[in-house]
């Protein structure tokens, strides 16, 4: 399974993009403005979107997209989200006031977006990908996925704070990587905990739930472009106070827009 990281920041600026995935060719991770770089063609080719949760860093793309790409497509495009997330766009976005209500148009029978409400721990198997919804603990409804082409997964926690739930489900799966966010540095631990976003001092208790033995690579993203060389010195300065034993389960790298990860 082949993952393109379009966006990975939490916040616009020269450079940074919001938070989207691509997934093989198919499939999107979250619609945020990172979609802005694929072409026509591209995104005609993405069948399905999953989105963690309705915060416009996560969905900006999504209007956009389908207008630049519905009108050529032969079946709707596929939208999965938690009922709440779905509710949410249908009266703030596809509303016929910001946007056209696309899962009606052209006609209610043949639209050009259909909406799938998913649940926290369903497991769909879609085009040779299994994509597990995993919990997250977010100001709105929110999920994180895990993602299988078939051996170990990529697992991504979308927005969230201390989050056990999580933990308790990512330690039963076999894991190539994971991509987690930290979206706050310490001075700012205060913000991200009313906000429900993690910073470094909350990510490492939260790396602690990690069972012994397990080794990938661990991704962070949804950093704030103000922040983040700040965030990552702090991450980088708890990493090296672990105990030897903890180090060598934990390889933390910063997530770069453009990024291509086979797993």
């Amino acid at each position: 399974m082949k993952v393109r990281v379009l966006g990975c920041s939490g916040a616009i600026a020269k450079d940074c993009r919001t938070t989207s995935f691509l997934l093989d060719a198919d499939m999107l991770i979250d619609a945020g403005t990172g979609v802005g770089d694929l072409t026509l063609e591209e995104m005609r080719d993405i069948d399905h979107v999953f989105l963690t949760h309705s915060h416009l860093d996560h969905v900006a793309a999504l209007p956009l997209m389908v207008d630049a790409i519905a009108a050529q497509r032969q079946t709707p495009l596929q939208i999965y989200a938690l009922a709440g997330t779905i509710a949410a766009l249908k009266q703030h976005i596809f509303n016929n006031v910001i946007w056209p209500d696309f899962s009606v148009i052209p006609t209610p029978a043949a639209p050009f977006i259909r909406f799938n409400e998913i649940a926290c721990g369903e497991i769909l198997d879609i085009n040779g990908k299994s994509v597990e919804a995993l919990p997250a603990v977010h100001t709105v409804p929110a999920l994180g996925y895990a993602v299988s082409g078939g051996g170990p997964c990529w697992v991504f926690t979308g927005d969230t704070e201390r989050n056990a739930a999580f933990w308790s489900r990512f330690n039963q799966l076999d894991v190539a990587m994971l991509v987690i966010e930290t979206a706050f540095s310490n001075r700012e631990k205060e913000l991200a905990h009313r906000s429900l976003h993690l910073s470094p001092g909350v990510l490492a208790d939260e790396l602690e739930g990690i069972a012994d033995g397990k080794s990938f690579p661990i991704y962070i993203t949804h950093t704030k472009p103000s922040e983040t060389e700040l965030i990552m010195a702090e991450i980088a300065e708890f990493d090296v106070t672990r105990p030897a034993e903890l180090l060598a389960t934990r390889d933390i790298r910063w997530l770069n827009a453009g990024q291509i990860f086979i797993v």
